[in-house]
């Protein structure tokens, strides 16, 4: 039977204990095309889709797949009738082969019932090859970087064969050279009659890989589009319910003294020989490819690693930073990139991950003040504008943009002189980023330093005063805010030392390339 449309939401609205997070909402999805599905963090897009994922179930409304009434109950079941997903927050066995990640419940057997291993690595390795990546299928997972780890969640949606892919966030953790790798992907499933529906904040993206967009707000239709049709001031005023003109408030402010300085940092194969400044009253970007190492750079500041040589300098006076809690009391907050991983405390309530680095402040002979405690807590919900039901809430329910606001207010809470935020604004929505981007300048502009690493090139040659890029562990070039371009910050970031002392790049930032 020939549909024109392979998906068909029609009147869906969810509630769960009286609250309404899904009003009237429906949706088509023309098969073979790619749905744009945008909207701000808690606008219902994860719960739309996990109603077509069988998590849960509409309290009103219809499911039309592939012309049939869907009732599914759970993954499995929407598996079978073939919907798939990649999920933005991955779950990845990290002590098993990406061969077994990706077939986890459908390995092939042997004829005496065993796991056939051999047959298992093929099919993976095909699957590998045919998304260009550079690893083997018995890679264990722990060995991959978070943009890798992302590529194997894209590898075993598709190894599904389904008819309907959902892509939540897809590209949040990888390079752009894989982002145009993903879209010759998409392309390619289009031309065999898969549809996608594509769901992500970057507007750039939207724009360039969808057929269609829907936007949602507040759990309610907010608009609809070909995406020929639309512009992305149109697309934000659907979204936010006004035009955004300014999404990356600069506060210009007066530099002050310089309170870092890193000198010689060397750490093994991660990186070697990096030395940058800072200065109070400035944002300083890290720029460069997915594995050039500035993570590993801003965590050995921060203390989860270990420097083999080179010297921290804080305030003119070298600091030995052995673990966290050395660094916390240098004066250093550090914003995770990975916010699941290694920053929310998921089963605890909003005030606890918040205090959590500051608990000595509300404490008196051994006991917490548990009144200033939540009244900081409360004060910090509201100045950073984090939307829930109550401070007690578990974090993990929070939309992200929420949870990294909560997390940002965990530093400000700690106070500290220089703020390290690693994809500050990765996964969130307009509004929230544009809130972040605010409360970052308004540190800077207290006096705070902040060193921001950031994969979005509007980001950081928006926010910063000085960027410093990093190639393969090597800080291969530093450019004042005069300076800043996204050709110049491509240059330095893709190429070595060497290679860019071939190209002659000159003082001012001009390039002659050797032919």
């Amino acid at each position: 039977m020939d549909h024109e449309y392979i998906l068909e939401l029609n009147h869906i609205t969810k509630t769960f204990s009286g609250v309404t997070v899904l009003n009237d909402v429906s949706l088509r999805v023309r098969r073979g095309t790619v749905m744009g599905l945008m909207g701000e963090n808690g606008a219902g897009k994860s719960t739309l889709m996990k109603i077509l994922q069988g998590i849960y179930m509409p309290t009103q409304g219809e499911v039309i797949f592939d012309g049939k009434q869907l009732k599914v109950s759970n993954i499995n079941q929407a598996l079978l009738a073939g919907i798939s997903m990649i999920h933005q927050e991955m779950s990845p066995i990290p002590d098993m082969t990406v061969a077994e990640n990706i077939f986890i419940g459908r390995e092939p057997d042997t004829k005496f019932g065993f796991v056939d291993e051999k047959e298992l690595n093929a099919k993976a390795e095909a699957l590998l090859k045919d998304l260009n990546l550079n690893f083997s299928a018995d890679t264990k997972m722990r060995k991959l970087t978070i943009a890798n780890m992302q590529m194997v969640e894209i590898a075993k949606a598709i190894s599904f064969q389904s008819k309907l892919i959902i892509m939540d966030e897809p590209t949040s953790a990888i390079t752009d050279r894989e982002v145009e790798n993903l879209f010759r992907i998409i392309r390619r499933l289009k031309e065999k009659g898969v549809t996608i529906i594509y769901i992500s904040h970057k507007m750039d993206e939207i724009f360039k890989i969808t057929d269609e967009i829907t936007v949602l707000r507040d759990g309610c239709n907010a608009g609809y589009g070909y995406s020929k049709d639309l512009t992305q001031d149109s697309l934000i005023k659907m979204m936010v319910g006004r035009t955004l003109n300014d999404l990356f408030p600069k506060t210009v402010v007066d530099i002050g003294e310089e309170v870092l300085r890193v000198e010689g940092l060397t750490l093994g194969k991660y990186f070697h020989d990096i030395s940058f400044s800072v200065k109070k009253g400035e944002i300083v970007g890290f720029s460069g490819l997915v594995g050039a190492g500035r993570s590993e750079v801003m965590e050995t500041l921060y203390g989860l690693r270990h420097a083999e040589s080179g010297k921290i300098i804080i305030n003119g006076k070298e600091v030995k930073i052995k673990n966290p809690h050395d660094a916390i009391a240098a004066g250093i907050g550090f914003l995770t990139e990975d916010r699941k991983a290694s920053g929310i405390f998921g089963p605890l309530g909003i005030t606890d991950n918040i205090v959590m680095p500051s608990l000595g402040r509300f404490q008196k002979l051994g006991l917490i003040k548990g009144k200033r405690l939540v009244s900081e807590s409360a004060r910090m919900k509201q100045e950073l504008n984090i939307k829930a039901t109550s401070l007690a809430q578990k974090i993990q329910f929070l939309s992200g943009g929420n949870q990294q606001k909560a997390l940002i207010a965990r530093w400000l809470m700690n106070n500290p002189q220089i703020l390290i935020v690693d994809e500050p604004t990765r996964g969130i929505d307009v509004n929230a980023k544009a809130e972040i981007h605010k409360k970052l300048g308004e540190l800077v502009k207290e006096g705070k330093a902040v060193i921001m690493i950031s994969s979005e090139m509007p980001e950081i040659i928006s926010m910063s005063d000085r960027i410093y890029v990093m190639h393969e562990g090597e800080m291969t070039g530093e450019l004042q805010r005069e300076e800043i371009s996204q050709e110049r910050i491509a240059l330095l970031a893709s190429l070595t030392k060497e290679q860019l002392e071939a190209c002659k790049i000159k003082s001012q930032g001009e390039t002659d390339y050797v032919k």
